[in-house]
C-alpha cells in the first residue's frame, strides 16, 4: 500500500461506520498533551516517536495488538477532561472522513479509576467511576455533533476476561439509552466462552429483556462456534468481524438467510493476524460476491495508523470493490445500525439522495 495511492478517497460520498473503538481512535498529539498536563512521563517526546511505539506496521498477533493499549491508556484513563476531549475529537475526525453516522464503542471500566475492580492500567484509585465515564463520553460526542453536524452514538463493551463488569455494563446501557448509548458489545479473548463465564450471558439476557441492541466480537480469530454462540446464545443482532463464519458453511448460509450484519475491518484484520495478509483472499471478498450484509470499518485507527479512506482504498485496489458496492454496503450499514426506526429512515433518506438513488432500489 503506497502512501499517496492508498490514502486517496476512492468513495467521496457520505459513509456510515459501525465498528470503531474510542480508545483505539485517539489522536497521538492528544496523548502527548494530556501526559504533559498530568505530569505523566512517556518513553517518547514527540508525536512521531510515540507513533512508532503505538502503531503496528506489519502483521502481528492479536495479543501483540492488545498490548499496544498499555502504551497510552494510563494517560487518558481516569481523567475527565481527557475523556471528554477524545470523544469530541473522534466526532471531528469522522466528519473529516465523510462519515455522517457512526457508532463508537468502548469499555467504561477501562477508562475509570474507581468503582472498578481491578483498577485498570496500574492507576492509583481516584474518583472517576464507569458511570461518570459514560456521561463524559456522551457530553463530548454531543458537543462534537453540534460542532461538526454529523450523528454519533455509542456502544458499551463488556470484556470477556472480566465477567464481573458485565452486569453494570448492561445497567449503564439502560440508564443512558436515551442519551446516546444504543447497544451492548462483548470484546476480548474469544476463547473465553459464555459457558465458562456466565456473567456475560446474564447481561445479554437482560439486554434482550430490555430491548437493548446487541453486537458481539466473534469469529475474528476464534472459531465459527464463537459466532454461533454469539447469534444463538447471546442473541447478537450484528457480528463484530465474523471472518471465521466461512469455516462453517451451514452457519454462513443460515446467517446469509437471516441477513445478519458483519462488521468488517480489513486493515485491522491483516495487522492483527486475523486474516491472510493477502487482501485478495480476505473473507469480505466472499461477503461481497454473496451480497452479504456488511460494513467497512477502521476498528482501531490509532494503532493501525489508518483511516476509513484507507480501508476503502484497500477494498477498491485489492478486492474488486466498485462504487456500486460501496453504496450498497453503506445502505446495508444504515439499515443495520442501532438508531430508532425514525432516525434510521432519515439516515437512509440522506444516503439515497446523496447517491442519486431511488429509495426502493434493490441491489
Amino acid at each position: 500500500m503506497s502512501e499517496p495511492r492508498s490514502r486517496q478517497d476512492v468513495f467521496a460520498k457520505p459513509k456510515v461506520e459501525l465498528h470503531v473503538h474510542l480508545d483505539g481512535a485517539i489522536r497521538v498529539q492528544t496523548i502527548l498533551d494530556v501526559a504533559r498536563r498530568r505530569g505523566i512521563r512517556l518513553p517518547a517526546d514527540t508525536a512521531e516517536e510515540l507513533r512508532r511505539l503505538i502503531v503496528l506496521r506489519k502483521p502481528a498477533t492479536l495479543t501483540e495488538f492488545l498490548g499496544k493499549f498499555a502504551e497510552y491508556m494510563h494517560v487518558i484513563a481516569g481523567d475527565r477532561d481527557a475523556i471528554k476531549r477524545i470523544a469530541y475529537e473522534f466526532v471531528e475526525d469522522k466528519a473529516k472522513e465523510g462519515v455522517i453516522y457512526a457508532e463508537v464503542r468502548y469499555s467504561p471500566h477501562l477508562l475509570a479509576n474507581c468503582d472498578v475492580d481491578p483498577i485498570p492500567w496500574h492507576q492509583t484509585e481516584g474518583n472517576l467511576s464507569p458511570d461518570e465515564v459514560v456521561r463524559l463520553v456522551n457530553e463530548g460526542l454531543r458537543e462534537g455533533e453540534r460542532a461538526f453536524r454529523i450523528k454519533v452514538r455509542s456502544i458499551l463493551c463488556c470484556m470477556r476476561h472480566m465477567p464481573s463488569w458485565s452486569a453494570e455494563v448492561v445497567e449503564l446501557c439502560k440508564k443512558y439509552r436515551h442519551e446516546g448509548v444504543v447497544a451492548i458489545d462483548l470484546a476480548g479473548d474469544e476463547a473465553l466462552n459464555c459457558e465458562a463465564y456466565p456473567g456475560h450471558l446474564r447481561a445479554y439476557q437482560e439486554a434482550v429483556r430490555c430491548e437493548i441492541h446487541r453486537t458481539v466480537h466473534a469469529g475474528e480469530v476464534g472459531a465459527a462456534c464463537v459466532v454461533r454462540e454469539a447469534v444463538e446464545v447471546l442473541k447478537a443482532e450484528r457480528v463484530g468481524h465474523g471472518y471465521r463464519t466461512l469455516e462453517d458453511r451451514g452457519l454462513y448460509a443460515q446467517l446469509l438467510a437471516q441477513n445478519m450484519h458483519f462488521e468488517v475491518c480489513p486493515i485491522s484484520s491483516k495487522l492483527t493476524g486475523a486474516c491472510d495478509a493477502d487482501f485478495s483472499k480476505h473473507p469480505v471478498v466472499t461477503f461481497r460476491k454473496d451480497k452479504a450484509n456488511y460494513s467497512l470499518n477502521t476498528d482501531d485507527p490509532l494503532i493501525f495508523d489508518s483511516s476509513l479512506q484507507l480501508d476503502y482504498s484497500v477494498a477498491y485496489e485489492h478486492m474488486g470493490f466498485t462504487q456500486e458496492e460501496f453504496m450498497r454496503l453503506n445502505i446495508c450499514s444504515a439499515e443495520s445500525c442501532f438508531l430508532p426506526e425514525v432516525e434510521k429512515s432519515q439516515l437512509l433518506g440522506i444516503l439515497y439522495k446523496a447517491y442519486g438513488m431511488i429509495q426502493s432500489t434493490a441491489f
